[in-house]
Order: structure tokens, then C-alpha cells, then sequence
């Protein structure tokens, strides 16, 4: 007589609760380890993405650091700060760097979004150095979910430095313009 084997289901796979100690052994989620998790939760931090999704083997999980879901006790991933790149061309940031010392004030992202100094593509930027900006002048628009929205200055000064060029993707708080107030 033939022995036939009986194929075995794998257990689902463990998924931690609020109540899972935070160094247990063993303790997964969708099939990944917490060192996996916690690993690819500092990948998206450290580069700043909104989210990842990673799928292998059979197993998937998504990171999103937008979103204020705890995962098994442990704090949400805040969106790690990118500095801002200086234009290797000269094109936007022009001009030496401000002194550190002095009493420059910086026009901030207030959402994530794309970056435009102008308000459609052949037409002349809002700001460019050396000009000022007047309490409530547009400087500069952010699209965020297809929406235009413009930026305004929050004081008077002088533009020592446009810090982003033009559309290139930004955080939420990145510094876009510096201003010497006057």
C-alpha cells in the first residue's frame, strides 16, 4: 500500500497586539521579523518617503510615515528632515551662502507637495534674489494633490536665497526661500 503525505498548512502568520511584549523572540508580522520591521520603518525615515510596500515570498508589508498607526507599541514614523539642496548650476541659489551668524528668517513649506518659483512654466519667477517681498506677496506655489497653492511671504525682507529649485519635490516645515527682513 502507498503511503501518500498530507500536504500541511503553514499557520497564519502572527500578528503582534498591543499586548506583545516589545523584545518577545519570535514576533512577526505578515511573516516579517521586528529586527525587518524595524529596519525598513528606519529606511523610510532616513530617506524621507511617504511610504513603502514591500513584498517577498509570499509576505508583504507597507510603512507609511504619513499616518499615525502604532504598530505593536512602538511610535509612529515621523518623516525624517532632507536638507535642502543648493542648485549645483547656480541657477536658483545664485550668490555665495548667507553668514551663519546673521538674522535671516526662512519662508517654509507648509504641506508636501512640488515646488514651482513661477507660475506657469514660460512665465517670469514670483521672486528672484536680491528683490522684496512685501507681508502677503506670493513667492512661490506648491501643488499638492493636483491643487496649485500659493505660498506668501509671512513678513517684509529682502530674498537672500531660494533654497529649492524649481519643481523639485518638498517636505512639510523644509525651508524654500531665505529672507533678510527689513
Amino acid at each position: 500500500m502507498k503511503r501518500t503525505r498530507k500536504a500541511r498548512r503553514a499557520p497564519p502568520a502572527a500578528v503582534p497586539s498591543a499586548r506583545t511584549p516589545r523584545g518577545a523572540a519570535g514576533a512577526s508580522a505578515a511573516g516579517f521579523e521586528l529586527a525587518e520591521l524595524r529596519q525598513l520603518i528606519r529606511l523610510v525615515q532616513r530617506t524621507g518617503i511617504g511610504e513603502l510596500e514591500v513584498a517577498s515570498g509570499g509576505r508583504s508589508v507597507r510603512i507609511s510615515a504619513a499616518g499615525a498607526t502604532t504598530f505593536a507599541g512602538a511610535p509612529p514614523a515621523a518623516p525624517a528632515a532632507r536638507p535642502a539642496a543648493a542648485a549645483a548650476d547656480g541657477a536658483s541659489a545664485a550668490g555665495a551662502a548667507p553668514a551663519p551668524t546673521s538674522n535671516l528668517k526662512a519662508i517654509t513649506s507648509p504641506m508636501v507637495g512640488t515646488f514651482y518659483r513661477a507660475p506657469a512654466p514660460d512665465a517670469d519667477p514670483f521672486v528672484e534674489m536680491g528683490d522684496v517681498v512685501d507681508l502677503g506677496q506670493t513667492v512661490c506655489i506648491i501643488e499638492a494633490m493636483k491643487l496649485m497653492n500659493e505660498i506668501e511671504a509671512e513678513f517684509k525682507g529682502k530674498v537672500v536665497q531660494v533654497l529649492v529649485e524649481n519643481a523639485q519635490p518638498v517636505e512639510f516645515g523644509q525651508k524654500l526661500i531665505l529672507v533678510e527682513p527689513v
